[in-house]
């Protein structure tokens, strides 16, 4: 007499195969995204593993990533011949201000651009569209001569000013807030609602993976910027991390890459930390994207 084991049929091979193929994806995309995450991490592991060593051994050809002798000097060197402290408040007070300036300056500028009907709406898109054609070194001199004539370099007002509203910042929420539906600021309108209400409690609500992404981006250009805290900052008190390391990292006669590498992998860590703070919002941008 035949059990109910023997009564049951095996499972097909063709759905097993098709239900795996389904939980892992294309096991073939997996070589090129393996090759591609590669060529993006070794850069930080190198930056970290020249950190802890020698400057011979940086040096050395052929290269070598673990370190054969690690030491400490570099970060103790570093934090010897620089006044960490103080540059990294001044990149940090820089950084935080532009990029909440950027989320809020910008936020509005879209939601205008976006939703509001007034005279000269069209015009101002397309300068904000022209500005983002323009190079920023064709900008450099007349915008540093504007600071000089104000009276603002050698402060961190003149670091923080020029960068608090970016053409590409208004440009994101100007496409994010016209894809929300009218039929919600239609109805807070009917309720009431002033323009200002709206923006504060149903646009901005709304709109957290596009300033996530704002912020992630407007914070790490401010806090990598060097060219324009070099040219305004005239004095060391007002020095951003990024010139200070650039200047103690310059021998007499060569650069001091053990030093250099110390302060890259320090003032990564608060890119990593802003990142970290926002990327639920920003891969729920991500994931949304073409989403109505």
């Amino acid at each position: 007499m035949a059990t109910s084991a023997t009564l049951t049929p095996p499972r097909d091979k063709h759905h097993r195969q098709r239900a795996a193929r389904q939980r892992w994806g294309n096991p073939w995309l997996y070589l090129p995204l393996t090759g591609a995450l590669f060529l993006m991490v070794v850069p930080f592991l190198w930056m970290l593993s020249g950190s802890f060593k020698p400057e011979a051994d940086i040096r050395k050809v052929p290269p070598v990533l673990i370190p054969t002798k690690p030491t400490t000097t570099n970060y103790t060197e570093l934090f010897d011949n620089l006044d960490f402290v103080g540059m990294f408040t001044n990149s940090l007070v820089v950084a935080l201000v532009v990029t909440a300036g950027n989320l809020l300056f910008c936020s509005m500028l879209g939601y205008a651009l976006a939703k509001l009907e007034f005279r000269g709406r069209k015009a101002v898109f397309t300068l904000v569209l022209g500005t983002l054609m323009v190079p920023g070194l064709v900008t450099f001199v007349p915008l540093y001569v504007l600071t000089t004539n104000l009276g603002l370099t050698d402060s961190l007002l003149g670091l923080i000013l020029p960068f608090l509203a970016a053409p590409f910042g208004v440009f994101l929420m100007r496409q994010f807030i016209g894809s929300l539906p009218d039929e919600l600021i239609d109805a807070a309108r009917m309720d009431g609602c002033g323009e200002t209400a709206i923006f504060w409690r149903i646009i901005l609500p709304m709109t957290k993976p596009a300033l996530a992404t704002l912020g992630i981006i407007s914070f790490l250009g401010s806090w990598n910027n060097f060219l324009w805290p070099l040219v305004v900052a005239q004095n060391e008190e007002q020095y951003t991390l990024p010139v200070g390391l650039a200047l103690v990292s310059s021998g007499q006669d060569f650069t001091r890459y053990g030093i250099l590498l110390a302060g890259a992998a320090v003032v990564l860590v608060p890119v990593l930390a802003v990142f970290l703070l926002f990327q639920r919002h920003f891969i729920a941008g991500i994931a949304t994207t073409g989403l109505k």
